[in-house]
């Protein structure tokens, strides 16, 4: 999905050959915020191909925006809309994506130096028949909810989070910290980055979280939990999600994506 708008996603990933594959239901949405003039942030979900993102821009109003733009156009490129049902190709397709898109937004800075600066943090979340695979670069975020308990999958790569890892501060400072915006890791901002892959397996019931750090910067971990313990649709609970988010001042773009497994 293309940023700058309230933006819905809303679908079923469904096997399509003999493998047996999970079957997920989607939703996805996207917000300005109650601040900010500009959307940075952009989403994706292709029910043939079996994955969905979040990507959230950095580096300024067309720049951040056309890097979101290019990781998410960079997925629909490696994955093109077949299933990939073993698990090594699957890692070798979220590896792609972030390689591709890494490398197009470097040639962008190249051929436009006055971009120089952008890039974006990244989530991809794709199903095989063995599971998931997360290919994830920032402080976006991903979890899982999964009978009744949140579980952040994911580790920010934030000097914040850094800081926490080596006792000098505590995650609850960390929330106010002044540099608590800075990144340590980021798609396009350099060559050949650093890229965490995490797989598993998955279960009826289990709800994945994709967000951007509008919603995580001001929407605990607690208040996320009761939103998807709710019984009611994916789309009214990502509606929930940014809500909360605009109600708590609303200070970046907001963006989720959930991925909920019906069957396997």
């Amino acid at each position: 999905m293309f940023p700058g708008v309230l933006s819905k996603w809303w679908g079923m990933l469904m096997p399509h050959n003999s493998i047996a594959m999970p079957i997920i239901e989607c939703c996805g949405k996207t917000d300005v915020g109650r601040v900010r003039s500009n959307n940075e942030d952009a989403f994706f979900a292709n029910p043939e191909a079996g994955y969905c993102l979040v990507a959230d821009g950095m580096g300024g109003a067309a720049a951040g925006e056309m890097a979101s733009q290019i990781f998410a156009q960079s997925a629909e490129v490696t994955f093109g809309n077949n299933r990939v049902p073993a698990e090594q190709a699957l890692i070798e397709c979220v590896q792609s994506t972030f390689r591709l898109a890494n490398d197009r937004i470097l040639q962008h800075v190249a051929d436009h130096p006055h971009h120089k600066g952008m890039g974006c943090t990244a989530e991809l979340l794709a199903f095989g028949a063995s599971g998931f695979v997360i290919g994830h670069m920032g402080d976006s975020r991903t979890y899982r909810w999964r009978q009744g308990t949140l579980q952040q999958l994911t580790k920010d790569h934030s000097l914040v989070q850094d800081q926490i890892d080596q006792g000098l501060i505590t995650a609850e400072e960390a929330r106010s910290h002044k540099m608590r915006n800075v990144i340590l890791r980021a798609v396009g901002v350099r060559p050949s980055p650093a890229l965490d892959i995490l797989r598993g397996s998955v279960l009826p019931g289990d709800v994945f979280l994709l967000c951007s750090d509008g919603l995580t910067d001001l929407v605990e971990d607690a208040s996320i939990s009761e939103v998807l313990r709710l019984s009611t649709h994916l789309n009214r609970q990502a509606e929930k999600l940014v809500a909360l988010a605009n109600d708590a001042g609303g200070k970046d773009n907001i963006t989720v994506v959930l991925a909920a497994v019906l069957q396997t």
